[in-house]
């Protein structure tokens, strides 16, 4: 339990100090220390992120002023591609699935470095975007959110400021607003899917409720399918 309780800290301080939810990390370390395939693991992340996210963009929103029209939007647009490409995720074989993801985390840090080089050799202005085009960066955030559970706070804030010139700080901000109710969106999804497990036939995917994970007992996903005392 006090690796668990680590592993959701580590979250939380990720979230509120990068603008996302801490999963890109605590997915793969579900997998490596706990066992969980890759849908497991995504699913149990998203118990932690969904509180994570709402909790930064309250702050995000307090202190940097945040656009609650783009927010609105992005947020929406970002839910009409979350849960489709949850279902997706959920009938992938788990193998494929975590190299998908190994190479998206893979493409977002190059993606990052090359920018943040850039960026300090050449400063110029940049044209920018009419809010309204805000819904396709939500589509794709919303997208990524669904397929790996994470991922729509890394790729709306190069974005947001690539293409709207917003501040870091801002686009961090818009990205809470994208991720906070995607996120809930896609723990549904991965709430009620079957999936395979080893040695066993068909079973209804258990989030945090896995036996082999010290998250299990009395987490709100093992609540809400048996019932807390």
């Amino acid at each position: 339990m006090t690796a668990a309780a680590g592993l959701g800290g580590m979250a939380g301080l990720l979230g509120g100090l990068f603008g996302v939810g801490g999963g890109f990390l605590v997915i793969p370390l579900l997998g490596f220390f706990y066992g969980m395939d890759q849908q497991t693991a995504q699913g149990t992340v998203l118990i932690m992120v969904v509180p994570n996210v709402v909790w930064a963009f309250s702050r995000y929103r307090r202190r940097f002023g945040i656009d609650l029209r783009m927010a609105a939007t992005i947020a929406g647009s970002a839910l009409i591609a979350t849960y489709p490409t949850a279902r997706l995720a959920t009938g992938l074989d788990p193998h494929i699935l975590r190299l998908a993801f190994a190479f998206f985390l893979a493409t977002i840090a190059a993606t990052a470095a090359y920018h943040t080089w850039r960026d300090g050799a050449r400063v110029a202005a940049r044209p920018t975007r009419a809010w309204g085009w805000i819904t396709v960066v939500g589509l794709v955030g919303g997208a990524f959110s669904g397929f790996f559970g994470v991922g729509g706070a890394f790729v709306a804030p190069p974005l947001l400021t690539t293409f709207f010139g917003l501040r870091q700080l801002e686009a961090q901000g818009l990205a809470l607003a994208l991720v906070s109710p995607s996120a809930l969106v896609a723990l549904l999804a991965y709430a009620g899917v079957p999936v395979k497990s080893i040695g066993s036939s068909d079973y209804r995917l258990r989030l945090v409720a896995s036996r082999r994970s010290p998250l299990a007992s009395n987490s709100p996903a093992a609540c809400l399918r048996d019932g807390c005392g």
